[in-house]
């Protein structure tokens, strides 16, 4: 955001930033010199031998997945390992977050080849999301238009995964509830055991640019950082965007350090490694990328 508003400029080069309501496809628009990419898109291009993306390891966005699988508000299930055999709804196969969250019922002894999956719209009529990705589905996945909001509401799914809360979560009357009745514990627990926030979309540029301006990846990273810390600051110094920010700042700070969302390829070399293991066990990549080929030098 510093960087969208100018607070933050770039040193060496010009920046014109396109913000979007979708995740763009940057290898299919010809203008664009890099953008925001999908972990697991890129993380799978590279297991293809495809090379035309240059990721750097500046995750835009990441985040913990235990919040994001819902049930019903009167659902008797409340705990990750009860998903044996479910019905489960999810907004995209392939994607980053929900990859993530699929490994959280692995590690619960969740076979995943006998949860009966759905993949959908969270609610109907969304539109501009690639739910199916490069790769063939499972035999136990099946496609729908419809809402897995109302699905869930409705009886047909037991469960459904979603990164975004849908809009009456956020009311006294929603029907649904987190499946976890503390997800916050079980995420601080995830970090205590593996020393890292997942991470879901990063920043790539077109290989094509960078063999112009070879500098160009140091230098975009470095003015992320920039902006990453002048953000930080900004937010300690105005901390009511909500009623109790500064706490939860604070009690950030005491669990993560200085950065709970730190760039480059050394701090997140195990988030790297953890995720590239997570594609090739659930068949979603043919074979397990080395960590190193996803940021080569």
């Amino acid at each position: 955001m510093p960087v969208a508003t100018g607070e933050i400029r770039p040193e060496g080069f010009e920046l014109d930033l396109d913000s979007r309501a979708v995740t763009p496809d940057v290898l299919s628009e010809p203008e664009l010199d890099g953008g925001e990419t999908s972990f697991s898109r890129y993380v799978l291009g590279r297991a293809a031998g495809d090379d035309r993306l240059v990721g750097l390891p500046v995750f835009v966005m990441r985040g913990f997945r235990h919040r994001c699988v819902l049930v019903r508000k009167d659902s008797e299930l409340t705990s990750l390992d009860e998903l044996k055999g479910a019905r489960i709804g999810l907004t995209g196969w392939p994607d980053s977050g929900n990859t993530w969250t699929r490994a959280l019922l692995r590690a619960a002894g969740v076979d995943l080849d006998g949860v009966d999956w759905t993949v959908g719209p969270l609610v109907a009529g969304e539109t501009g999301k690639d739910r199916v990705g490069p790769v063939p589905f499972p035999d136990n996945v099946s496609l729908t238009e419809e809402s897995l909001a109302e699905g869930l509401a409705g009886g047909r799914f037991d469960a459904i995964m979603t990164p975004f809360m849908p809009a009456e979560f956020f009311t006294p009357d929603s029907r649904f509830r987190h499946l976890l009745p503390d997800h916050r514990a079980a995420e601080l627990a995830y970090y205590q055991e593996t020393g890292f926030v997942p991470g879901i979309h990063l920043v790539t540029l077109k290989r094509e640019s960078v063999e112009r301006a070879p500098w160009l990846p140091q230098a975009v990273q470095e003015l992320f950082e920039r902006s990453k810390r002048h953000w930080l600051a900004r937010r300690r110094l105005l901390a009511d965007t909500t009623p109790w920010l500064l706490a939860d700042l604070t009690s950030t700070a005491g669990t993560f350090g200085a950065d709970w969302m730190p760039y480059g390829t050394g701090p997140n070399a195990a988030m790297v490694a953890a995720f590239c293991a997570e594609l090739h066990a659930q068949g979603i990549s043919s074979r397990r990328i080395a960590t190193e080929e996803v940021f080569p030098v």
